[in-house]
């Protein structure tokens, strides 16, 4: 019997649908190869008309407003140069910008994410089941679209809102269809009748050639999306080592935090040493 293909390629094609979340969900997190470091930040973002707000629960300074040039840090106004104060422009024009791409890209890696799914649901489960399943994983895609559009889509970016909203829909949901899938393959197996497993493989296996090309495609475009958010990302950290601006401890003020890329080629090399006998 060819059971244990049947749950490997369905895992293959959950793990697939998993790994459309983007980077962003694990917070404001941009390491693609494109990009000149890894960047984070530390802080949630409101992006108003009266300017832009960053502002943490711990640590400081716990929030910074700019707009137009403008500082105030936890309430207090900062005197800044003339130079600082088109930085603090550039920096705030550059935010306000990347903030509906970045909404997009959360958008179609959702989109994707949950139409993975429904491919594997069409595939594996049938009659009420699959009725279901589509119907709940139709109400999670909704749900997750509209925090979206209510999120980071008006201006509100939160790293905790994000994971939760994206990481969490879409695993949730491939928990469930991992059950699903898994009790076919072993009901198939268990019941001895070899048509049904030869007709659960063959699902499979057209599940991963229509599966590959439906992502292959899609994903690539969103790919595409996504790297065109490093150069813009990489303006807006060069923005920030170039300005003056210090903070009461003296300390720089760093909105944006940026560190070096690691070697991927070490660590693939560590970890090869580590997995040999």
């Amino acid at each position: 019997m060819r059971h244990p293909l049947i749950l490997g390629t369905a895992a293959l094609a959950l793990s697939l649908a998993a790994s459309t979340v983007p980077a962003e969900a694990h917070g404001f997190n941009f390491s693609t190869d494109p990009c000149k470091y890894d960047y984070s930040t530390p802080y949630d973002v409101d992006v108003t008309a009266s300017g832009l707000s960053f502002h943490r629960a711990s640590g400081t300074p716990a929030k910074v407003f700019l707009h137009d040039g403008a500082l105030r840090v936890d309430g207090k106004d900062i005197a800044v140069s003339r130079a600082d104060a088109d930085a603090l422009r550039r920096y705030e024009d550059g935010v306000r910008r990347l903030m509906p791409q970045v909404a997009e890209i959360a958008r179609e890696a959702t989109q994707l994410g949950f139409s993975a799914m429904t491919t594997v649901t069409l595939t594996f489960a049938d009659g009420d089941q699959r009725a279901g399943m589509l119907e709940k994983l139709k109400r999670k895609q909704a749900q997750a679209l509209r925090e979206i559009d209510e999120g980071i889509g008006a201006g509100h970016w939160s790293s905790d809102r994000m994971t939760e909203t994206l990481a969490g829909s879409i695993s949730d949901s491939v928990g469930e269809l991992v059950g699903s899938v898994t009790s076919s393959a072993v009901t198939a197996a268990l019941s001895g009748d070899s048509s049904k497993v030869a007709a659960l493989q063959a699902r499979a296996e057209a599940l991963d050639k229509t599966l590959d090309r439906e992502m292959d495609k899609r994903s690539h475009a969103l790919d595409a999306k996504t790297q065109k958010i490093c150069p813009q990302i990489d303006d807006l950290a060069a923005v920030q080592r170039g300005w003056g601006i210090r903070l009461s401890d003296g300390k720089p003020l760093e909105l944006l935090t940026i560190k070096p890329k690691e070697n991927k080629d070490d660590d693939e090399s560590a970890h090869k040493k580590v997995a040999s006998p």
